[in-house]
């Protein structure tokens, strides 16, 4: 099993079917899960899954946590778009990646996240820190 950084190929046809709607104040409901190293996530996947899906703990529960999504936005030739950080307290969790995923349309997969080895927090707080939103950095860039 293996953890591949990507945006799923399905998101990329669902952009053109105007599937997605990530307008700020009304767009669509996008959660972020967290994976084992035993999850098997790549490019292919199209929905989320629970399988492999780290345990419940203090305030992460199946499923994981609501996104709060920036309006979409552009710099040169490029759109991008970024979330706010996440975090999840009270919390003992190993985790190796992460899947955001649409709940609003049927869950479907957005991006698989690779965090390049375990993260751990013991009953702390674990965070998933997204990178800078800009043209060359952020974690849904179309160019």
């Amino acid at each position: 099993m293996a953890i591949t950084q990507a945006l799923c190929t399905s998101f990329k046809v669902e952009i053109l079917q105007g599937i997605h709607n990530f307008t700020a104040s009304t767009g669509d409901v996008f959660k972020l899960a967290l994976y084992t190293s035993s999850a098997n996530l790549d490019a292919t996947t199209t929905v989320y899954t629970s399988s492999n899906e780290v345990a419940n703990s203090g305030t992460y529960t199946a499923g994981g946590g609501a996104l709060t999504n920036i309006t979409p936005t552009s710099s040169g030739t490029t759109a991008f778009l970024d979330f706010a950080d996440i975090s999840f307290t009270s919390a003992t969790i190993t985790a190796r990646g992460a899947l955001i995923y649409n709940s609003s349309k049927s869950n479907r997969a957005v991006a698989v996240l690779d965090f390049g080895s375990d993260k751990i927090s013991t009953t702390g707080t674990f965070t998933v820190q997204f990178p800078t939103a800009d043209a060359s950095n952020a974690i849904v860039r179309i160019a």
